[in-house]
């Protein structure tokens, strides 16, 4: 029963983590519905949200490879063709600062005071309101056309995902599209600065991972489903943003953002 209870919170966490949903948002509604041991283990929860991460990193592969040999190439020869990729690492960094200062210094903070099912209801509201507002935009800027004003505007709009409720990915798309970026270049962004925050999280945290002795195969179950979970999940949701389908999840978020407030 904990290895079933690790993997079914394992897939949920994947299927969340890239959705524009609140994966945290959900987590604390679980928590008030269920009494899965697991809900309340910090250790599974960082190791299943480095899942999540695997399965991001798995996706953009072969775009983080030559992202980063370019970057480094640049640096080394300062050759031209390769300035574009390194000014996009450059933006990507730029645009994770506001999100890593405020995250690092107020997260718990901003957590302790800001769990309670009313508030997370708010926020998926809050978050529904923001897919609305984009759901019919298309934006004509690529990644060549990103300023470094765009990408601190888009992290900015990611340190609101700090909120339980509030969507990280909804959060940071609302901050791209408001900054014209089209749909595909959008939705690489948001996902290019979902991987440093998550690898910061996943550092910061794992020096609290201690006694994974008695639970070790859960902790693998569980990471491997929310690795396969994320990989399918990110994939179904970068095709709808292409096609504008946005407003399905923000309908979603009305519902259960007020079905958590009314009855949660």
């Amino acid at each position: 029963m904990d290895a079933l209870s690790y993997v079914i919170l394992g897939i949920i966490q994947g299927i969340t983590e890239p959705l524009p949903i609140s994966s945290s948002g959900h987590l604390i509604i679980f928590q008030k519905l269920f009494n899965f041991e697991a809900l309340r283990d910090l250790n599974f929860e960082i190791i299943v949200n480095f899942g999540s991460l695997l399965a991001i990193l798995i996706i953009y592969q072969k775009e983080l490879k030559e992202l980063f040999s370019s970057f480094f190439r640049y640096l080394k020869n300062k050759d031209k063709k390769d300035y574009n990729d390194y000014r996009y690492v450059l933006l990507v960094a730029l645009g994770t600062i506001p999100a890593g200062i405020i995250g690092f210094i107020s997260k718990d903070k901003i957590e302790s005071m800001l769990t309670t099912t009313a508030i997370v209801g708010i926020s998926l509201i809050f978050t529904s309101v923001f897919l609305f507002s984009i759901s019919k935009m298309k934006g004509r800027k690529k990644d060549k056309e990103i300023s470094y004003i765009d990408a601190l505007k888009i992290g900015f709009f990611q340190v609101l995902a700090l909120i339980p409720g509030v969507s990280r990915s909804a959060a940071t798309l609302t901050g791209a599209m408001l900054s014209d970026l089209d749909r595909k270049t959008a939705v690489k962004f948001s996902f290019m600065l979902y991987i440093p925050i998550s690898i910061a999280s996943f550092i910061l945290g794992v020096t609290d991972i201690s006694n994974l002795a008695d639970l070790w195969y859960c902790y693998i179950l569980g990471m491997f489903a929310a690795t396969v979970a994320t990989y399918y999940a990110t994939n179904w949701f970068i095709d709808l943003v292409k096609k504008g389908k946005l407003v399905y999840f923000a309908i979603y978020c009305l519902i259960i953002g007020i079905v958590t407030i009314l009855f949660i």
